[in-house]
């Protein structure tokens, strides 16, 4: 079978979420997350959500994922609701959470054999991207055998395996040491470039934001609303170098006055 007829469609799809409000209801308490967020993203854009610990980026993430109902509003991809989890959409958390039973190779299959997608197609899928994350001669190793940054990889090819339209992503590289972290934004940006997919990626790194997305969404303290929408025009591709140009300075500098976190930075 081709791509074209195993994919859920390898085309980059629009997001659009429209006054979504999420509120977690126990049997005592209700608490708000988001209230009445509104933002579109367009086919094959890179955005960063950034906000402060606790102010619903997460929640945004699952309810675009379809593991979180809102309470209010609405979520869609292509245009079509979301309601569930769907093919056409991919997701990399913080941690990975490789089987350690599993090599690598059977790792990134995983998708595969739960969508049911052919077993041909999905191997030779999940050997181009295990070369396009640079780990091709890691297939038989297994996760405990492996770095930090790698399990990440595995983790993103196995996202991307059944070819969605939308890669979710969730500070995937929040637990990584810096210079692992500096390593793997190169390489997200490298691979967003190759395949481009619609990335929202969820960070509370003011420079990973600055670096990776054409536009950072702002939102403010829990509840989330939505605080403003800031344009990075960066050239690209973008290298470690451009961290040292006045214009990266600017937009960092411009997101601490966001947050109030100019007095803190040294």
């Amino acid at each position: 079978m081709t791509t074209e007829t195993q994919s859920a469609g390898s085309r980059p799809a629009t997001i659009d979420i429209d006054n979504l409000t999420i509120d977690y209801v126990t049997d005592e308490t209700r608490l708000r997350a988001v209230e009445g967020l509104d933002f579109h993203i367009e086919a094959g854009e890179f955005v960063a959500v950034l906000g402060p610990s606790g102010c619903g980026k997460s929640t945004v993430l699952r309810a675009l994922a379809g593991l979180l109902r809102p309470s209010a509003g609405t979520v869609r991809i292509a245009g079509v609701p979301v309601t569930g989890p769907r093919r056409d959409v991919g997701v990399v958390f913080q941690d990975p959470t490789l089987l350690p039973w599993k090599n690598v190779l059977e790792n990134v299959l995983l998708p595969g054999r739960i969508m049911k997608l052919d077993r041909d197609w999905c191997l030779k899928r999940a050997r181009y991207l295990l070369a396009l994350v640079g780990l091709e001669t890691f297939e038989a190793y297994y996760p405990s055998q492996l770095s930090g940054g790698m399990r990440q990889r595995v983790g993103i090819a196995r996202g991307l395996l059944h070819d969605p339209a939308v890669l979710l992503m969730d500070e995937p590289f929040g637990a990584l040491d810096a210079m692992t972290r500096e390593l793997m934004n190169l390489e997200i940006q490298r691979i967003w470039r190759d395949m481009r997919k619609t990335v929202l990626f969820i960070t509370h790194s003011i420079p990973e934001a600055v670096f990776l997305a054409d536009r950072i969404v702002v939102l403010t303290s829990r509840p989330g609303r939505l605080q403003e929408v800031v344009d990075c025009r960066l050239p690209r591709p973008r290298t470690t170098a451009v961290m040292n140009s006045r214009e990266f300075g600017d937009l960092t500098a411009r997101l601490r006055g966001v947050f109030g976190i100019e007095s803190r930075i040294d």
